[in-house]
C-alpha cells in the first residue's frame, strides 16, 4: 500500500511555527524522518492558506530540496494549490478535489492543466453521503465530470471519507462496503483516505490499534493507499507486508468469529478491535476491556 505521511500539518505548532517564521529546518526534518520512515508521498497540509497562498509554493520548494519523493499539494484553496504545483519537480498528488461545485470549477481542472494525479473525495455540495451507495452516485457523477474535462480514471484517487468511529461507527461499515464496490463503477481509478480521522475522539492510546487494524482491513479491500501517521512503525510495518501473522489474524478475524479468551492479549485485542471495526460489538472508549 502507498503511504502518504500526514506529519506536515498545519494544525501542528511546530508546522505552523515555521510556517510564520518562514523558518524551513523543521519542515525539512520532518519530510527527511517520513521519507526513512517509509512514506511514498509526503503531504504538505497548509491548509486553507486565505491570507498567503504563496505558502505552499515556499513549502514545496524547501521540502524538495531535501527528499526526492513526491509531494501531496494538500489545501483547499486553488490559488495556493497552483502556486504549489507550479514548482513540483516530480508529478504531484492534488490533495484534493470534491464533487463540490466550486471545486469541480477551480480544484478539478489544475489535475488536467498540470497532468497529475488528483484526489477526487465523495463530498458533494449537499454534504458527505452517508451510506455506501450514495457515495457511489457522488463519485460517478464527479469522476464523470472529471472524464469529460480530460483527467482519466489512471489519475484519480478515489477518497470515500473517513469519519471518526467514537461519532459515527456504522460510516465506517458502510465504507468498507463502498470500497468492495469501487473498481466496479469506477475501473482503474486509485483510491485513498485520511487514515487518522477514523481515531479522532479515541483516547490517545488506543488511536494507533484502530488505525494499524483499520489499514490492514483496507489492504483486504484494495485500497490503494493512505494517509497516515509515518511514526507509527508498526502501522509501517503492517502495509509493507512485514507482519504477516498479525496480518493473517485479521483476516481471520473478519471472516469468523474468533474465541479470545484463551488468545494473548494481543492477538485478543486485535479480534476485539476488528468486531469493532465490522460492526459486531459496539464502539465505547472500553472496547478492549470487555
Amino acid at each position: 500500500m502507498i503511504l502518504i505521511g500526514e506529519n506536515i500539518h498545519i494544525l501542528s505548532k511546530v508546522v505552523s511555527d515555521a510556517i510564520k517564521a518562514r523558518d524551513e529546518k523543521p519542515l525539512q526534518e520532518l519530510a527527511i524522518k517520513q521519507a526513512n520512515a517509509g512514506a511514498d508521498y509526503i503531504d504538505l497540509n497548509v491548509g486553507p492558506a486565505r491570507k498567503d497562498p504563496d505558502v505552499m509554493k515556499w513549502i514545496a520548494g524547501v521540502i524538495q530540496e531535501v527528499v526526492k519523493k513526491p509531494l501531496s499539494l494538500d489545501t483547499t484553496n486553488p490559488v495556493a494549490m497552483e502556486a504549489g504545483l507550479s514548482v513540483c519537480k516530480i508529478p504531484p498528488l492534488i490533495n484534493s478535489a470534491s464533487g463540490k461545485q466550486e471545486s469541480k470549477e477551480k480544484m478539478l481542472p489544475l489535475a488536467a492543466k498540470y497532468n497529475c494525479d488528483v484526489v477526487l473525495s465523495v463530498l458533494i455540495d449537499a454534504g458527505i453521503p452517508t451510506d455506501s451507495s450514495s457515495r457511489a452516485e457522488a463519485i460517478m457523477e464527479t469522476v464523470a465530470y472529471a472524464n469529460e474535462i480530460g483527467i482519466p480514471n489512471e489519475r484519480i484517487w478515489v477518497d470515500p471519507i473517513m469519519m471518526p468511529i467514537s461519532v459515527d461507527q456504522p460510516q465506517v461499515v458502510e465504507l468498507f462496503e463502498f470500497m468492495k464496490i469501487l473498481q466496479d463503477i469506477c475501473p482503474e481509478a486509485k483510491s485513498t483516505l485520511g487514515l487518522s480521522n477514523l481515531s479522532n475522539g479515541t483516547p490517545e492510546h488506543l488511536r494507533g490499534i484502530l488505525n494499524r487494524i483499520c489499514l490492514a482491513m483496507l489492504d483486504r479491500y484494495n485500497c490503494f493507499s493512505a494517509i497516515v501517521d509515518s511514526f507509527d512503525e508498526e502501522l509501517v510495518k503492517l502495509a509493507k507486508g512485514q507482519l504477516p501473522d498479525i496480518k493473517n489474524l485479521i483476516y481471520r478475524a473478519m471472516d469468523e468469529e474468533v474465541d479470545t479468551s484463551n488468545l494473548p492479549k494481543k492477538e485478543a485485542d486485535i479480534v476485539k478491535t476488528v468486531n469493532v471495526l465490522m460492526g459486531r460489538s459496539l464502539y465505547s472508549h472500553s472496547w478492549l476491556e470487555t
